[in-house]
């Protein structure tokens, strides 16, 4: 008896340190993100009109009853997005709503979009953005919700989940050859020569991707004409 519970005890411990070196060792990884660069920090510290509220950053629009929600990519510092989301902002006349996800990973927050439509009442038109795994769980809650979005911006991403290709935009570099790979449709497709993964946020280079040969002003410009076109269309 004693040496069955000797032997419960070694495997329980085994376990439980296997469970907790996992954990840790997550943890660890989550701690080393890619941080906004200086063009982004200099923007969010200077920009009055920013409206911070726990884990969202509202860039309002006065009198718009349009907004977009945006998740941001995964280990990426979510401030990274405020200079393309002002350009989209300016340029569609639209509130743009950037989510904060817990530890930079959207996965811990698919259906952040849920609470901040309720919290809004006066916007009656809502699109759904995110860069690269931020698209990905962007795209997993539209699939799941269409009834609640006009529309669907992929940034770096592709259709994830049953959602209809006429109802989205997918905006991607083209060095981003892994995305390119998986976009089995053609409808709203818009390919940006010479960009690549990373330049839809200002954090620098990203590890795996390729040089772009377009600064990441052009490749952001490029996107917002994109985007200002697509909900011109809804």
């Amino acid at each position: 008896m004693k040496k069955k519970m000797k032997r419960r005890y070694i495997v329980l411990l085994t376990v439980v340190s296997i469970v907790i070196g996992a954990v840790l060792g997550f943890l660890s990884w989550t701690a080393f993100y890619y941080h906004a660069d200086a063009t982004a920090v200099s923007f969010a510290q200077s920009d009055s009109t920013l409206i911070n509220e726990g884990s969202l950053t509202i860039l309002p629009e006065e009198d718009s009853s349009t907004a977009v929600i945006f998740y941001p990519g995964a280990k990426v510092e979510a401030i990274a997005y405020l200079p393309i989301l002002e350009q989209i902002r300016e340029e569609a006349h639209v509130t743009c709503i950037l989510v904060h996800m817990p530890l930079n990973l959207a996965f811990f927050n698919v259906n952040a979009a849920d609470q901040i439509i309720e919290d809004f009442p006066d916007i009656k038109a809502w699109y759904l953005a995110g860069h690269s795994l931020g698209g990905a769980m962007a795209s997993s809650y539209a699939a799941k919700h269409q009834d609640k979005l006009q529309g669907l911006i992929l940034m770096g991403a592709y259709i994830y989940g049953d959602y209809p290709a006429e109802k989205a935009l997918t905006i991607y570099g083209s060095l981003n050859t892994q995305v390119e790979a998986k976009i089995n449709y053609t409808e709203n497709v818009v390919r940006i020569e010479g960009g690549n993964h990373a330049q839809f946020g200002n954090y620098g280079k990203q590890k795996g991707d390729a040089d772009a040969v377009i600064s990441a002003a052009q490749q952001q410009k490029e996107a917002v004409e994109a985007v200002v076109e697509f909900m011109k269309q809804k």
